[in-house]
């Protein structure tokens, strides 16, 4: 006797084989070539380094940043272990710095000084790199980030090629950029002095009295240091703070204004050498 079912699984089995067949056929159908037809890839044919380098070079020369880039671009993908990438990236570098693709610059500034870290161009690398940031710092009301990756990058100029022809212009800039950070710490010290906060607006005088001694804004940081020293009865540090911006700004208005809050108060401008303030002088050459 059949087993109840046995029909069943036998027409089961048939539609197995079959549909493996039928699917096949379905997908065929939705082939979008032409039966008659063969796929031929394209084959593109390759452009020499030297034509992509001489082609960036024209773009270059007539001030097409963005071609340029896209063909320095290409050879570095093409060709990237040869002497012809090496030329291109520092190329590359240029171009997005002259487009104001600081961003990109900085990225392949650093991949080439990565790469080649002993080549003639290092220097120019670093230098790109560095006045990317440069000419991204905002004004001192905001996030001072890329102040501070412009003040790093300007340092490795001048510390690891200090005889080269970018040197001395990272120097001057150096200074510009640490006035901006100092203007940054004053303002934001002068805002917590307005309020009362005195020890608050100390620590950012402090800062500006600490790292930057030779800017702009060290004059207003030791008087303003002598104001919020006073306002806490720190008589101590308010008279070495006077003392130390009268010996090295005596022509100064704010030595004049903060001598008169010293008399005002009945004291005098008096250095204490064990002072944090004279310190911070000694350790740079000045006081």
């Amino acid at each position: 006797m059949a087993r109840p079912g046995a029909g069943l699984i036998r027409a089961a089995a048939a539609l197995a084989l079959i549909a493996p067949l039928a699917a096949c056929d379905t997908i065929s159908s939705f082939n979008p070539f032409d039966k008659s037809e063969t796929y031929k890839p394209e084959i593109v044919p390759e452009v020499p380094a030297e034509q992509l380098y001489n082609d960036g070079l024209g773009y270059l020369a007539k001030n097409d940043y963005e071609s340029a880039s896209k063909r320095f671009a290409s050879l570095d993908r093409q060709y990237p272990f040869s002497s012809w990438a090496k030329k291109a990236l520092i190329l590359q570098t240029f171009a997005n710095y002259s487009n104001r693709q600081y961003d990109d610059a900085i990225a392949n500034g650093k991949r080439f000084l990565a790469l080649n870290p002993t080549s003639p161009d290092a220097a120019y690398a670093a230098y790109l790199v560095a006045m990317s940031y440069y000419n991204q710092i905002p004004d001192v009301s905001r996030d001072q980030e890329r102040s501070e990756k412009a003040l790093v990058a300007l340092q490795e100029v001048v510390q690891r090629w200090p005889k080269s022809e970018y040197a001395e212009d990272a120097r001057f800039k150096l200074n510009v950029v640490r006035d901006q950070l100092a203007g940054r710490e004053m303002t934001i010290g002068r805002y917590y002095l307005q309020r009362r906060n005195y020890t608050a607006a100390i620590n950012r005088f402090r800062n500006v009295v600490s790292q930057y001694q030779t800017t702009n804004q060290i004059e207003e940081a030791l008087s303003r240091l002598t104001e919020a020293y006073l306002a806490l009865g720190v008589v101590q540090e308010a008279e070495t703070a006077a003392a130390v911006l009268g010996h090295n700004f005596p022509d100064s208005p704010w030595y004049r204004d903060t001598y008169k809050l010293m008399q005002s108060k009945g004291l005098e401008p008096r250095e204490n050498e064990g002072s944090w303030i004279s310190k911070a002088f000694k350790s740079v050459g000045l006081g």
